[in-house]
């Protein structure tokens, strides 16, 4: 996974004295953590808490740097500085929670860090400076004017989740589901967390707590579904020539909503025949990557506008293509004639951090890439959005992007190249062993593919016996 989630880091937080520099050291960081040295200006500091809170919140731990444990407490009239940071340097103040952990440092004395935790805000911060950051990944991103405005336009709508639901209240929890989520992060009060994590307040579930863990969110939030749709063709039709076949509608709190449209997307998406890598026989192979249409369902699940009420999500299935439509404006999306270039922004930064906890998807951003990674090595065209004033539609073309060399390969050349996109990296051996076919066959298939320019081999010698093959990289 390109990210560690914050759970993790609490995990570590908790641990003894002895272990938890050692443990936080060794954690990457990632949207929700960074690590800063106690020797870093409080200008810095005010950055990336400013960097956090325009984005998902997160937290930063003050006292480690280079790999080493150095503490605070040498540090007593800087410790105080870094502490007013979100204060003396941002506007207008970023919220935080902080504290200080025990730990040992690298001399093998009793020591501090120093435990900022930043809460996702509903307004845009910015440095004395008048420069605003965002948090993209690991690491700080400066934004233009025009990316500020977006973010303005989308902070709008991002508080939206956090408001309590005064009709939802703590007696509608699905119970289990809550003792599910405490397991996974290593919770023991249920209750407490959902307060922490801003899902719950005294006696009433928030919007984003709802659409968690309530029985039936659909009951406050009618909206609040998955509709897949499964046409004939690659036309929806109108009247008596109306060409769809299916129509499922999903339901319940969020993680089970994504499980279910998980299942029925999987039972009704376009298929053919061909050549299965991990059997070597001939069986249903989806036409469009499943990673790809998964993705593109978390994205909309996650990032929709729920303020938009007269909407739904829809999923609708042709035999060509897989669409996904997703009601609100694209958050935080500057370019959708290059969706590469995306700056995240979490609309539900509440929803989102729960859902990555529960593993997920992935950041917005590396989700959209991962997505074009996906279809590029499939050999299909990349994902296409369009947004209007409604909502975003994702479309995921399954036709062939070189619709003549596609003509061309055989099933065992498809299926040598199903094997490269799974393993990465093959040696000739290893093809043959995927495909269930001779090391002469595989070798036949790898050359034919090389001379199309669609595989590579890599090696310093033609006995070298590290080389490998893989996909040519787009």
């Amino acid at each position: 996974m390109g990210w560690v989630t914050i759970t993790l880091v609490e995990s570590a937080l908790t641990a003894s004295p002895e272990q938890t520099g050692r443990l936080l050291v060794q954690l990457p960081e990632d949207q929700w953590f960074e690590r800063k040295s106690i020797r870093i200006d409080p200008r810095d500091l005010a950055d990336s808490l400013i960097g956090m809170a325009n984005a998902d919140g997160g937290i930063v731990v003050v006292g480690l740097w280079d790999g080493k444990v150095e503490g605070v407490d040498r540090y007593r009239t800087k410790l105080n500085e870094l502490m007013q940071a979100g204060i003396d340097h941002c506007e207008p103040p970023v919220r935080v929670q902080q504290r200080l952990i025990e730990c040992i440092d690298d001399r093998g004395a009793d020591d501090h860090l120093l435990v900022i935790e930043v809460q996702p805000s509903e307004t845009v911060h910015a440095n004395r400076r008048d420069t605003v950051y965002l948090r993209v990944g690991d690491a700080n991103r400066r934004l233009t004017f025009r990316q500020r405005q977006e973010l303005l336009y989308d902070k709008g709508h991002a508080s939206y989740e956090a408001q309590p639901l005064a009709a939802a209240r703590m007696d509608d929890l699905d119970t289990s589901l809550v003792e599910e989520y405490a397991t996974a992060v290593g919770a023991p009060d249920p209750i407490r967390l959902l307060q922490a994590r801003e899902l719950a307040t005294s006696g009433t579930l928030t919007i984003a707590g709802c659409l968690l863990f309530a029985r039936y969110p659909q009951r406050f939030l009618p909206e609040a579904f998955v509709r897949v749709l499964r046409y004939r063709g690659s036309e929806r039709g109108t009247g008596s020539r109306q060409q769809l076949l299916e129509d499922v509608r999903v339901e319940g709190p969020i993680p089970r909503l994504l499980n279910d449209a998980q299942h029925a997307i999987e039972r009704l998406q376009p298929i053919r025949r061909a050549l299965v890598t991990a059997t070597g026989r001939f069986g249903d192979v989806p036409l469009v990557p499943p990673d790809a249409w998964l993705e593109g369902l978390v994205n909309a699940v996650v990032h929709r506008s729920y303020s938009i009420a007269g909407d739904h999500i829809r999923v609708e299935i042709f035999d060509d293509r897989i669409e996904v439509w997703s009601p609100g404006r694209f958050p935080g999306l500057v370019d959708l004639s290059d969706p590469l270039t995306t700056t995240r922004f979490a609309r539900n930064p509440r929803i989102a951090r729960v859902c990555a906890d529960l593993m997920f998807g992935q950041e917005l951003g590396e989700g959209i890439r991962r997505m074009f990674e996906e279809m590029r090595q499939a050999g299909l065209n990349d994902p296409v959005y369009r947004q209007t004033s409604a909502g975003v539609s994702l479309t995921l073309l399954a036709e062939p992007l070189d619709r003549e060399l596609d003509s061309r390969l055989s099933d065992r050349a498809r299926a040598v190249m199903g094997a490269l996109r799974d393993g990465g990296r093959l040696s000739t051996g290893e093809v043959a062993e995927a495909l269930g076919v001779s090391r002469p066959v595989a070798q036949k298939e790898l050359v034919t593919l090389r001379d199309e320019g669609v595989i590579e081999w890599v090696g310093k010698s033609p006995k070298d016996p590290r080389a490998y093959w893989r996909l040519r990289p787009t």
